[in-house]
């Protein structure tokens, strides 16, 4: 499969349809590391390692110099967003970064102007957009195509991917105009109000063979409409919901709950946040959308189906709290009643003060770097191994998502080497002492 990988040749347009706390954070952290400043931490595109073959190798490079990712310095920025401000007055207003460091990068910044969003209040009732598309919803979804048409002559692009970092939509479900690309499309030309704005920009993206990630919990990608016209236009997506923050504590905690066979009785969840995203969850149609997303996750993981003297009876709550005092600092308590042997009670608590862009950012990265090099590899329709990064992941119809973080990432890790031809790792081991037993 190598030799069949496209060279990441030229400049990569990430647009960016949210240039809220999130993608600020994304675009000054790159602009940042690309002047020296800091560190891409937390972005396992540019930090992380992977082994090739056999331990006694001792061959771990680094991703980026494993597999051909567009490189930092030939990533040029866009977006849209509801409110008119430069990236550089958006970043100083979430507050996310320190003045000292944006000021370091202003010119940069500033020169990002967000485009005129396609938004629909109904969608995010506590947002008040005032720089904002209008027409019917092919109308929008023609003027974001000539968007992404504009931007990438503008700025010289080679290829364009798109990240969804806007604000979480109302919770509702696929009906008859998400079934099938010929319905979708004539709901666009009849203005029909179950195609959401997220999903606008997707169709936008897609119709031109363009990837798209979403890293909200919202109905996007995930329905059979756009999925077909992935794969129409060979085109990889991927979604739903950036894992940070509490949900990247349980499919990190909860595998080894289950791995031990240790029972859980119940999990209750509290967050507290003051960011755009806390506003817009703090409508009740906005939460449902989020509360789903990470409902499912312990679920998943438990499979109370299959266990149910461990996990059968497990009560999960989950709340979600509007703090402004907190700006994005989300704070997140845990309080999980477990059982062990002989039925014996104990109780694990968590209190995560995290920074909710802070983790998102380099996942939004990786996943527009990974999602490039999906559609360079010839990669189309849903990129199930980029479920590493995601909350509630999108799979095959009728195909039950793994939400176990460390199965995810040697899913991921394995795509890769699959991607460059190296042997598939299993972990198994027996191989070494085989080897030994035969050496005698």
């Amino acid at each position: 499969m190598k030799k069949n990988i496209k060279p990441a040749q030229g400049k990569l347009g990430i647009l960016i349809p949210g240039l809220g706390a999130v993608a600020t954070t994304l675009i000054a952290g790159v602009e940042a590391v690309r002047k020296g400043i800091s560190q891409p931490i937390g972005s396992v595109t540019q930090m992380g390692t992977i082994r090739l073959g056999k331990r006694t190798e001792n061959r771990r490079p680094k991703i980026k110099d494993f597999v051909p990712l567009a490189n930092l310095n030939d990533i040029v920025f866009g977006g849209w967003d509801v409110y008119s401000d430069n990236v550089y007055e958006a970043a100083t207003n979430a507050a996310v970064l320190e003045s000292a460091l944006l000021s370091k990068i202003k010119t940069e910044l500033e020169a990002i102007v967000p485009m005129k969003a396609a938004f629909d209040k109904n969608y995010a009732k506590n947002l008040i957009g005032t720089h904002i598309k209008q027409g019917t919803r092919y109308e929008l979804a023609q003027q974001v195509i000539a968007d992404i048409q504009n931007f990438k002559e503008a700025n010289g692009c080679d290829r364009i991917v798109l990240v969804w970092c806007g604000s979480t939509e109302i919770y509702y479900e696929a009906s008859d105009v998400h079934s099938t690309l010929e319905k979708f499309e004539q709901g666009l030309k009849d203005d029909n109000k179950l195609i959401s704005p997220s999903m606008i920009y997707a169709y936008a993206a897609l119709k031109q063979g363009i990837p798209f990630a979403n890293g909200a919990p919202n109905l996007t990608v995930d329905i059979p409409a756009l999925i077909e016209l992935a794969k129409i236009t060979e085109t990889p997506i991927a979604g739903k919901d950036f894992k940070t923050g509490q949900t990247l504590m349980k499919t990190i905690l909860a595998p080894g709950l289950a791995a031990r066979a240790l029972g859980v009785n119940g999990w209750f969840s509290d967050n507290i946040l003051g960011n755009r995203d806390g506003l817009v969850l703090d409508d009740p149609d906005n939460f449902k959308t989020k509360e789903v997303s990470k409902l499912g996750v312990l679920e998943d993981i438990f499979k109370p189906e299959d266990n149910p003297e461990l996990y059968g009876n497990i009560y999960h709550k989950i709340r979600i709290n509007y703090y402004p005092p907190h700006g994005d600092n989300k704070e997140s308590w845990d309080n999980i009643d477990i059982f062990g042997w002989l039925g014996y009670k104990m109780q694990i608590k968590i209190n995560f003060l995290c920074r909710d862009s802070i983790l998102a950012a380099p996942i939004a990265l990786d996943l527009a770097l990974f999602c490039d090099l999906a559609k360079r590899a010839n990669m189309s329709g849903v990129q199930e191994w980029l479920s590493f990064y995601l909350k509630s992941p999108q799979t095959a119809p009728g195909l039950h998502a793994e939400n176990d973080i460390f199965k995810q990432l040697i899913k991921l890790e394995n795509t890769l080497r699959h991607m460059m031809g190296e042997d598939l790792i299993t972990h198994l081991g027996l191989d070494y002492y085989e080897e030994l037993a035969e050496a005698k």
